[in-house]
């Protein structure tokens, strides 16, 4: 897990209003009898005069991967005046037990119990807060639907209300091919580390192998259930909103995955809310990048401030949403700053904005009006088209973004507007409605958005799947008759953009988008057919001067964190995102790989690495080609004590089944411990 602070970007504060203390190892009690491993930092007077609790609650290793991050906010909401609490989940870290799944009811419900433990502690005034980023944010929200007593507000970053539509397994019913495997097989490994033999003792072995022989790889879950059924409406809090009681603060960024989510909950939940939406990818917005970073943990304290001390601290008063407007920029795969302009929404609703609605026609062309019925165009598979998309989700990363499209517009059926006359700023969800038919009853369409600059530049905005076969349902999808027209809606990902005068939209549609979208079973072009009520609707955000006004009220503090841990660099870090095509076999393969370094915690004195290879393969014209296969290579110790974890995870599919292939290898020092492989295959299910 690759963590860095760009300290020319943040101000290491070491003055606080409280002294505070460090408990580097607590037990809390499950009432089944396993105990979860927690470090604590709280004011050193905390006993006597009781302060709030606040809880991050994640499965990633309080003691090594994630001791950095934690350095620089546990100790600044302590010194503060809370008690900051880590929890290593069930299975993880140094924690007992095992980890079935993410977002088991077991994890929730243990972490009930752990806001209950707290909620009694001589040290804290019975108020909890939650907050995380991405698995953490995930699990704030699950929890949050349950109402423990003392839950009283969450901070959710980077999370999602939709476990099924908008998060890494599947999009608009399409498997993502880019996500879902790379995800499981980091879990795989993650899930394979032993607990730390300095905190629980000589039951580390035990406990290792215990983890060892019953955490199963969660990709065979994922891959079992392809359509939207009680699997994932279980923690998805969109299937009933009004669960959520307490408040809840939605924070994300444009270049992040989750963004989503934020404008659906704004709009759906009934709790006090707040929405926060900076430029920023997969990170914290006080280190976060592009910038501009915020500081952000001032923000999160007058938040925890007002729900758990009940001081006015204005946060409250804030616009219901307050966003980032992106400028209009070159193409490129990593950006340090993201050159725009917060604005301020009072209210959210869907649509919130009025759309300007731009008409698909022949000649390629996105016009003002609708033409008079035409002729469908067809959109032939490229097999390779998707390919300079960028990561799923970006971690902010160089190499993470998408390039120039001009290659993928060349692999599409493109139409694009004239030069647009004024500048024009865009905030929430691009519609495109197709009127389409196919030539296989399996189909799917991708649809990408982009700005295009006068001398042809061709920037990736949004982009967006739909699974034909789910056009109607994904709880109940049904195969496509050929040759019969539909009329389908693909719902972009959401934007805070501003187009200047003089560029122009591109919509490009496509029948494949590998690997973010695993491939129809058979080649299938599709027809679009203009005239038709087929569409894009774009939503225009009013500049009215009231607007501006409130625009400008927008302000954040300087970043700021408490003092990072110190480390030893061991190895440095080492990113390679290479595209290889074999013009003579038309084999194209998109290698990912990512070494982390090699760090030393001091004073702990713990080492830990992190070494990945991932490869997404497929032949031009053959979309039963398609494979993934993610490699982990994990190293872990701490003077004679020395584990190493190896794992190899493969996905492949033919005309009906996917076949799964997982391989883990544990060593102790040098001598294997423990070694399975998994392999299955399931159903293809419309997908």
């Amino acid at each position: 897990m690759v963590f860095n602070v760009r300290d020319h970007l943040v101000q290491i504060k070491t003055d606080f209003p409280y002294a505070i203390r460090q408990l580097t190892h607590v037990w809390i009690p499950m009432a089944d009898g396993v105990r979860l491993a927690a470090r604590i930092w709280l004011p050193v007077d905390a006993e006597a005069s009781p302060v709030p609790a606040l809880l991050e609650y994640i499965p990633y290793r309080k003691n090594d991967s994630t001791a950095l991050r934690d350095s620089i906010r546990h100790p600044y909401f302590a010194g503060y005046g809370y008690a900051s609490v880590r929890v290593d989940m069930r299975g993880s870290g140094d924690s007992e037990g095992v980890m079935l799944d993410e977002y088991a009811q077991q994890e929730l419900d243990d972490a009930v119990e752990v806001i209950a433990w707290l909620a009694r502690q001589p040290w804290c005034s019975g108020n909890v807060g939650m907050f995380g980023k991405s698995w953490g944010g995930f699990n704030a929200l699950q929890v949050a639907a349950m109402r423990p007593p003392a839950l009283k507000a969450i901070i959710t970053l980077c999370s999602t209300d939709d476990r099924y539509a908008d998060d890494v397994h599947y999009m608009g019913g399409c498997m993502l091919g880019s996500a879902m495997l790379y995800w499981a097989s980091i879990m795989l490994a993650y899930n394979a580390r032993p607990p730390d033999p300095k905190f629980v003792g000589e039951a580390w072995r035990a406990m290792w192998r215990e983890r060892l022989e019953q955490t199963p790889p969660f990709v065979e879950q994922w891959v079992a259930h392809q359509r939207r059924d009680a699997y994932w409406q279980h923690g998805s809090v969109c299937e009933d909103f009004a669960n959520i009681e307490c408040a809840v603060f939605a924070v994300g960024g444009w270049t992040d995955g989750y963004t989503n989510a934020i404008l659906r909950m704004l709009e759906g939940l009934s709790c006090p809310k707040l929405g926060l939406i900076g430029p920023w990818a997969h990170e914290y917005p006080e280190v976060a990048v592009p910038g501009p970073q915020i500081g952000f943990l001032q923000e999160c304290l007058r938040w925890w401030d007002h729900w758990l001390k009940g001081a006015e601290t204005g946060i409250m008063d804030e616009p219901l949403l307050r966003t980032y407007l992106m400028e209009s920029v070159r193409p490129a795969t990593f950006y340090e700053y993201r050159a725009g302009r917060w604005v301020a929404e009072m209210t959210w609703s869907s649509p919130q904005s009025t759309n300007a609605t731009y008409w698909l026609e022949h000649g390629q062309k996105l016009a003002d009006k609708p033409p008079a019925d035409e002729q469908g165009m067809h959109c032939a598979p490229v097999q390779t088209h998707g390919l300079y998309a960028g990561v799923w989700c970006p971690f902010g990363s160089e190499g993470d973004l998408a390039s120039d499209q001009r290659v993928e517009d060349g692999l599409s059926l493109c139409f694009t507007t004239e030069p647009l006359r004024e500048r024009s700023d865009y905030l929430g969800f691009p519609d495109v409605t197709l009127t389409l038919s196919a030539d296989r009853p399996d189909a799917l369409v991708a649809v990408r958005l982009c700005d295009v600059a006068s001398d042809g530049a061709s920037t990736l905005v949004s982009w967006g799947l739909l699974n034909l076969t789910h056009r109607e349902s994904h709880e109940h999808p049904a195969l496509l008759t050929p040759g019969q027209r539909y009329t389908v809606t693909v719902r972009l990902n959401a934007i805070g953009y501003t187009m200047p005068a003089g560029h122009r939209w591109r919509l490009a549609i496509a029948p494949t988008f590998w690997p973010h979208a695993w491939p129809s079973p058979e080649p299938a072009t599709l027809t679009i057919y203009p005239g038709h009520g087929t569409h894009l609707a774009m939503p225009v955000r009013p500049r009215a001067e009231a607007v501006t006004q409130q625009d400008e009220q927008v302000t954040f503090l300087p970043p700021e964190i408490s003092p990072l841990l110190t480390t030893k660099s061991l190895r440095n870090a080492e990113r390679m995102r290479t595209i290889q095509n074999d013009l003579k076999s038309q084999v194209v393969q998109l290698t990912d790989y990512l070494d982390e370094g090699a760090r030393q915690l001091l004073p702990d004195g713990i080492e830990f690495e992190h070494v990945t290879n991932d490869t997404y393969t497929i032949a031009e014209g053959d979309p039963l080609s398609a494979r993934v296969r993610c490699e982990h290579t994990l190293k872990l110790g701490r003077g004679d004590w020395r584990v190493r974890i190896e794992t190899a995870s493969e996905m492949s599919a033919d005309a009906t089944h996917f076949y799964l292939e997982n391989t883990l290898t544990a060593f102790d020092g040098e001598t294997p411990f423990f070694t399975r492989t998994w392999q299955n295959s399931f159903p293809r299910a419309c997908v």
